[in-house]
């Protein structure tokens, strides 16, 4: 497993999963600015190196408790106008909401402000009962960040997301369960195995058409049905012409199980 900056750890196994772990578990796994920056670029990278599904987990369960706050910390905080630090900061929920490859966020502990956000920029969210999360923003004097305010209307409605957000209470994993905010509850001990499962699925999908799923999801709660039915009518014309639908037919008619490799027979 290697470290970048801030101790934000990567490790890409055979089939393509690669991990990130945020570890500064004496801060709850909470990021400094150069620590964002740090898992802006781990999570850009992953464009681009062959992997083909992402985990974003905490050392100790907790997934991060946002902002490093705490006055002491390292890094380059310090430096430049507010402004400009959002913006460094703001490279992660983007780079995570272009990622083509599907992403898992693990949590079994705290995931809160910010660190709940990165969680909720995740495809699939696995938690436990014990796990705990806040928009704690308001109790901290400040407003959403890290995508807050475009992801929970979109997930829960908008009265919902005006309850986490201006109250800032801490919920479960079962509330957060029942919100539908997250994909998965799970005890503890099965967090790694259930992970480990959806990763290896995941990985082993088309990832042409996953990324292009991924796309038209993202896109449709802003299209007409027109508009989402073209886009969906392009995706499919390239899934058609590539390696993986023709992969899947062959298999169906052998009746075993695909291999994909997001190919392209020209």
């Amino acid at each position: 497993m290697s470290p970048t900056p801030d101790s934000v750890l990567r490790d890409r196994s055979d089939d393509g999963v690669t991990t990130l772990t945020i570890d500064r578990p004496r801060r709850k796994n909470a990021l400094t600015v150069d620590g964002w920056a740090a898992l802006a670029s781990a999570l850009t990278s992953c464009a681009s190196d062959g992997t083909r599904a992402l985990v974003l987990r905490g050392t100790g369960g907790d997934l991060c408790a946002g902002a490093d706050l705490s006055g002491d910390s390292e890094g380059s905080d310090d430096d430049g106008h507010p402004l400009a630090r959002m913006r460094r900061i703001n490279e992660v929920p983007i780079a995570l909401h272009e990622l083509s490859v599907p992403s898992i966020a693990a949590v079994d502990g705290v995931a809160v402000g910010a660190g709940w956000n990165l969680a909720l920029g995740c495809d699939l969210v696995v938690a436990t009962p014990r796990s705990r999360f806040s928009q704690i923003f308001a109790r901290r004097g400040l407003s959403l960040d890290l995508g807050g305010s475009w992801l929970l209307p979109r997930i829960v409605g908008m009265q919902q997301a005006k309850r986490l957000a201006l109250l800032g209470e801490m919920i479960d994993g079962e509330e957060a369960y029942r919100l539908g905010l997250v994909t998965c509850l799970v005890e503890p001990d099965e967090v790694d195995p259930v992970v480990a499962d959806l990763a290896g699925r995941l990985a082993a999908g088309p990832p042409v058409a996953l990324a292009q799923t991924k796309e038209l999801l993202h896109s449709a709660v802003s299209t007409t049905l027109r508009e989402a039915l073209a886009n969906e009518a392009r995706a499919q014309s390239v899934n058609l012409a590539g390696d993986d639908a023709r992969a899947a037919f062959e298999a169906f008619r052998e009746k075993r199980e695909p291999r994909f490799t997001g190919g392209w027979e020209r």
